[in-house]
């Protein structure tokens, strides 16, 4: 049964507005919404001093929209970013008491942090980036994924690049992923990776012309709506640069940390920078820095040629103190593997790059064994007066 705007329109109509007064629709709170393989997406707009007061009201619309026949799922965020509809006369209402912080469990996940709830069934995220777009970010997370496999440890990856989803075509992997009682989604499975993109969901051509809190809410729902665990470690795949998606993942979970991914050459070193900085002022672990596209060889001769220049990622590491995993080639092999949908380390698994990853993904998880424990070491300050 194909869902209509109006079909949608008329089911949020029947929800009152944030002081009962009205209903979301007819008080103009209702975003564009967005149709697409029986999924809805929209946002609702609410002052942004009410927002987590507010969001019963968020999952009231969520359920009227996931109950239309036709529907297969609904993905709804609160915004403050459009004004209009009264909203912003709205009087406040008394804040709630605070709830007392919960204990940390005596053997909490890699990178707990304060305040960040973590994922059930995964021990350790970490997220790859990058500062900006063609580095070879993507390809370099499902090849340390692939390798973080090979070395034995449960694996998934979370492509959460939402306008450019990257993990479909590089896993050549495609359909959709089913629910576990209409509620939770389980993840896609390919060489023994879990994987959920919105590449998944949404048809390859379709453009996401989106906000940031429908991003934040997209990914939010992909990291926590699906039937992740066990996992030893989910690798997430960052889109490019210091946006929504990065904050959205560094603010809400408690990482285990960075792997920022650059080529050797200035111009992508600074947009690193930002990458590191970005990380570094949200109190996340820099795990180290991968130097991408690093040298050709030349298939013929052997010839060692430097492209991009060398060394200057490695130097970037030593310069900030951080951890220098390794250095990829440039490599024909890797790109040819990677657009047939068969990473070379499971389609090459005895060559040179794929040693090279596998080597990558050993000192990614050594690092994340060290900031566990240096997380479980450190001893409060603790003053009498």
């Amino acid at each position: 049964m194909s869902v209509t705007r109006e079909t949608v329109l008329e089911k949020l109509s029947t929800i009152k507005g944030p002081d009962l007064e009205g209903d979301i629709v007819s008080l103009g709170l209702v975003s564009e919404i967005f149709i697409a393989d029986s999924k809805v997406f929209f946002s609702i707009t609410v002052p942004a001093a009410r927002a987590k007061e507010l969001e019963p009201l968020r999952e009231a619309a969520e359920r009227v929209v996931k109950s239309i026949p036709g529907v297969a799922s609904a993905m709804v965020a609160l915004t403050a970013e459009k004004k209009g509809g009264g909203m912003e006369s709205a009087p406040p209402s008394r804040p709630a008491p605070r709830p007392a912080a919960p204990a940390t469990p005596p053997h909490a996940p890699a990178g707990h942090q304060p305040g960040k709830r973590g994922v059930p069934g995964i021990e350790a995220i970490i997220a790859v980036a990058s500062g900006k777009g063609g580095v070879g970010k993507s390809t370099t997370a499902i090849n340390v994924a692939l390798g973080l496999a090979a070395n034995g440890l449960k694996v998934g990856v979370l492509d959460a690049d939402i306008y450019g989803p990257s993990m479909p075509k590089l896993l050549n992997l495609h359909g959709r992923p089913q629910t576990v009682d209409g509620k939770i989604i389980r993840p896609m499975e390919k060489y023994g990776l879990k994987v959920m993109s919105m590449g998944f969901l949404v048809d390859e051509e379709t453009p996401m012309i989106w906000r940031g809190p429908m991003v934040m809410s997209a990914l939010t729902q992909m990291l926590r709506e699906v039937d992740w665990g066990p996992l030893d470690v989910l690798v997430v795949d960052m889109p490019p640069g210091t946006g929504d998606a990065q904050l959205t993942m560094a603010q809400q979970v408690p990482l285990a940390g960075a792997v920022i991914v650059s080529t050797p050459q200035d111009l992508a070193l600074i947009d690193a920078r930002k990458g590191l900085n970005m990380f570094k002022k949200v109190d996340v672990p820099l795990l180290g820095i991968v130097e991408n596209m690093s040298y050709f060889l030349a298939p013929d001769t052997g010839k060692r040629y430097d492209i991009f220049g060398h060394g200057g990622a490695k130097k970037e590491a030593e310069r900030l103190g951080v951890t220098f995993l390794g250095e990829v080639p440039l490599e024909m092999g890797i790109r040819e593997s990677s657009d047939a949908g068969a990473p070379v380390v499971v389609s090459k698994p005895d060559g040179l790059e794929a040693k090279t990853y596998r080597d990558i993904a050993g000192k990614v998880w050594t690092r994340i064994q060290e900031e566990r424990g240096a997380a479980e070491s450190a001893v409060p300050n603790i003053v009498f007066e």
